[in-house]
């Protein structure tokens, strides 16, 4: 593995990034060599228009290493890394449907395309579309089928009840018992990728902001990281430190907001009552000391949208423990009723093997023995200042994703004590003039779900030339496809909302 990181070069960005150009000889034993190593997938994608660059960046602790595969065209072909990183699999077929790259020997559905633009059409290679002839016909798309005495479908979605983002799910049964899940996703494509290389790049992070909305803060991390790599711009060690608070404190709301909704999907409506309480109390507390409710334009080049006084970080730090202190009695209930206790346990599981085999990452990999938290194990400041705590357990089942959440709040409101009683003095912004430098760069930050990636290209004018933004679901979502299996289909519910993956963050 070190023989390819000794050959790669410093790249902008988060730190620890190295970038490294392959062949197509090298393409497939380069990642065979890191995932050997035990590299752990972080991401996949393509740009370029007459001649494509495919990249993969793997993490390799210390260091992310962002392997580059050039192409002489669109047409041209090559090796597929789904044998060393299962996740592999839907991006590469992303990169086909957007840029028109495609392995070898690999599946070739369109993941993507749903018939929403003509197959001849690439959006990040075309100018612009051909002249449509009339609606599109519906596509027969060709799921997986099982065969056997007694097996039956059952499908569900895409359109689902209340406000969920569209995804299908294609359920192969005996009886109740789930023998295959089958997903596809990707339904509204709201043309981010597209969207971006019309911006300028000091405009770009607040698209970023919105890939996934319950990320906010770290998408929008992750896009300054990058975006200041490039232009060599450094934050004012206070907006670091804001930055920091703005995180976990997305990370609570997003924990606060799943434990009701597993109580309620337990049956157990008293737990979305509380944590729906314990919600509202941290938005709107969030709100009184950072300007937002959800933090979509918090986090800016150079630094942060504004100042935070004294006094209502302090008041920001005194809910958040008032809430973990709620919390704790909560969970104390969720633990002594057994009909909650019958429903999380021993549902949905994801043993260590798997996960490790799959790939699972983030807060469901954490509940699999995945101990992996960029926070602790590539801490970016002012996080090499914090020492984050992990939360790690083993069962790999919907009681050890709520037993991490709970912890992980628990974590949160420590931390953002500290911060608190921590943030030095001093300015909260920066200038930051991109137009001086073109390049790559790559952004990477530990959000709630898991690792946010995103990787920028600016040219000299100062514009996004490519960004392509990765959410840890490209991950997790092929898992909860196996998470499910020899569980009931009324179980599904209760396990995928244990997972609470993105939706949003396919439609690129």
């Amino acid at each position: 593995m070190h023989r390819w990181i000794d050959k790669a070069t410093p790249l902008p960005g988060a730190s620890g990034m190295r970038l490294l150009a392959v062949t197509v000889d090298s393409w497939h034993s380069c990642a065979a060599d890191l995932a050997a190593g035990g590299g752990r997938l972080l991401s996949l994608w393509a740009e370029g228009s007459d001649e494509v660059t495919v990249f993969a960046a793997v993490i390799a602790e210390p260091v992310v290493l962002v392997i580059a595969l050039e192409l002489p065209a669109t047409s041209a072909t090559y090796p597929d890394l789904e044998d060393l990183f299962p996740a592999a699999a839907r991006l590469q077929r992303a990169a086909a449907d957007l840029c028109g790259v495609r392995t070898r020997d690999s599946d070739e559905r369109p993941w993507l395309r749903h018939t929403a633009w003509p197959a001849n059409y690439l959006p990040l290679v075309n100018e612009s579309a051909p002249a449509s002839e009339g609606p599109p016909l519906p596509e027969q798309y060709p799921f997986v089928r099982v065969a056997g005495e007694g097996v039956h479908e059952i499908p569900v979605g895409p359109v689902h009840a209340g406000i969920i983002e569209p995804g299908h799910f294609r359920f192969s049964v005996v009886g109740e018992k789930v023998l295959r899940l089958e997903e596809r996703l990707g339904y509204v494509h709201k043309g981010i990728e597209r969207r971006f290389s019309e911006l300028a790049a000091v405009d770009g992070v607040r698209l970023a902001a919105r890939v996934s909305g319950d990320s906010a803060v770290a998408y929008s991390w992750a896009y300054c990281q990058a975006l200041e790599g490039i232009a060599g711009a450094p934050v004012p060690p206070r907006a670091a430190w804001l930055r920091a608070l703005a995180l976990e404190c997305e990370r609570i709301a997003n924990h606060l907001g799943d434990l009701g909704a597993l109580g309620n999907d337990a049956g157990f409506a008293f737990g979305l009552a509380q944590f729906s309480r314990l919600k509202e109390q941290w938005l709107r507390a969030m709100e009184s000391a950072l300007g937002q409710r959800y933090l979509m334009d918090f986090i800016v080049p150079g630094g942060v949208a504004s100042n935070v006084q004294p006094d209502r970080l302090a008041q920001l730090a005194a809910c958040a423990t008032g809430i973990a202190s709620d919390a704790v009695a909560i969970r104390a209930i969720y633990d002594e009723h057994a009909g909650v206790r019958d429903r999380f346990a021993g549902a949905g599981i994801v043993t260590p093997q798997l996960a490790t085999q799959l790939g699972l990452c983030g807060l469901a990999g954490r509940a699999s023995a995945q101990a992996k938290d960029l926070r602790a194990d590539m801490p970016c400041f002012p996080y090499t200042e914090l020492a984050v705590r992990k939360v790690v357990r083993t069962e790999g089942d919907v009681a050890a994703r709520v037993a991490v959440r709970f912890d992980e709040l628990q974590e949160s409101a420590r931390l953002i004590a500290e911060l608190a009683n921590r943030i030095p003095d001093g300015e909260f912004h920066a200038a930051v003039a991109p137009a001086a430098r073109a390049g790559l760069g790559v952004g990477l930050v530990e959000g709630w779900r898991g690792p946010v990636l995103v990787a920028l290209r600016i040219g000299a004018d100062g514009r996004i030339l490519r960004c392509h933004p990765h959410d840890p679901s490209w991950q997790n979502w092929p898992v909860l496809e196996h998470a499910i299996i020899g569980n009931i289909v009324p179980d599904f519910p209760l396990i995928n909302k244990s997972f609470n993956l993105s939706y949003s963050g396919h439609d690129l």
